[in-house]
């Protein structure tokens, strides 16, 4: 599907010349929906700073469709239109303006110019950068590290990721400081896009967030059949409660000793009101534990 997200992509390639490193690239982009009131693609903190996993899996994508191609100048990674199909006509008046924006304000910045302007002024998008000590000064470098979370209070979490973009998700993880995401669907698979299993744990990875599936204490996809009511709801939990959840206590216990250990985990599945998702009933049993009695819950 071509969405209007990857025109804006192609657009602002087009205005860089045709051809782009990948991290200016990834700069220019997120400098871009800076400026935008609805921004079209949202960023993590990478080790080069903001990246957008959907813009990067989106050039992949439009490279299949023979709209781009992807080359190797060393270590670094250039992005190629293969045709001027007139990308950047196709946008939409306002996104225009920022992009010529963008392009008479940043032409004359090289890649480091880039970080750095990034850097300093979205310290936010930095705290995981491998070349913080070459592209910043000491007072520079310490407002970026002041944004980094380091709560050490025992908590326990729970998070959907409905209506979550994966970048919106993970900084949420980041910003509360979660050490492990424990996916308890039955089969972590995904229409929406990077919350399948191996691209959810990659994602997680990039950020040095553990993840960890137990499927022992998923419901079978069948069972989530014809829910329609909160009765519906409160039926399939107590069914859950006392069949899964006992069935598979050694599971549950699992995630105490993976809270002992780390601190700050969070449970995850779908539903983003907890009330409306298992997840919630595996954080209530836990919370009820002894072992727990010294820690909090928190749904975000």
């Amino acid at each position: 599907m071509f969405y209007y997200r990857r025109k804006l992509l192609l657009g602002l390639i087009q205005k860089l010349g045709g051809e782009v490193l990948s991290t200016p690239l990834q700069k220019n982009l997120f400098l871009l929906t800076r400026q935008q009131k609805e921004k079209s693609f949202d960023f993590i903190p990478y080790k080069y700073g903001c990246f957008s996993l959907q813009a990067n899996n989106d050039l992949n994508v439009l490279e299949k469709m023979g709209y781009v191609k992807k080359r190797h100048n060393g270590t670094s990674t250039v992005w190629q239109l293969s045709s001027d199909d007139g990308f950047i006509d196709q946008l939409r008046a306002e996104d225009k303006a920022i992009l010529n924006y963008i392009y008479n304000t940043f032409r004359i910045y090289n890649s480091n110019d880039l970080i750095k302007y990034t850097y300093v002024n979205y310290p936010f998008w930095a705290i995981n950068s491998i070349i913080l000590d070459d592209i910043l000064g000491a007072e520079e470098k310490e407002k970026v590290l002041l944004q980094k979370r380091n709560i050490s209070e025992k908590c326990l979490f729970t998070i959907g990721y409905e209506g979550k973009t994966l970048e919106t998700y993970i900084n949420l993880l980041i910003i509360n400081n979660i050490k492990v995401l424990c996916d308890v669907r039955k089969n972590p698979l995904s229409k929406k896009w990077g919350f399948s299993k191996s691209l959810l744990k990659d994602a997680c990875e990039k950020v040095d967030i553990k993840y960890v599936h137990i499927p022992q204490l998923g419901i079978e996809s069948e069972e989530r059949h014809n829910l329609k009511t909160f009765s519906d709801y409160k039926r399939l939990f107590e069914t859950y409660e006392k069949t899964t959840l006992i069935a598979n206590n050694s599971y549950l216990l699992s995630i105490i000793e993976i809270l002992r250990e780390n601190q700050r985990v969070a449970l995850t599945c779908f539903e983003k009101d907890v009330s409306m998702c298992h997840r919630g009933v595996i954080a209530k049993n836990l919370m009820t534990l002894d072992a727990l009695k010294d820690s909090k819950l928190n749904n975000l």
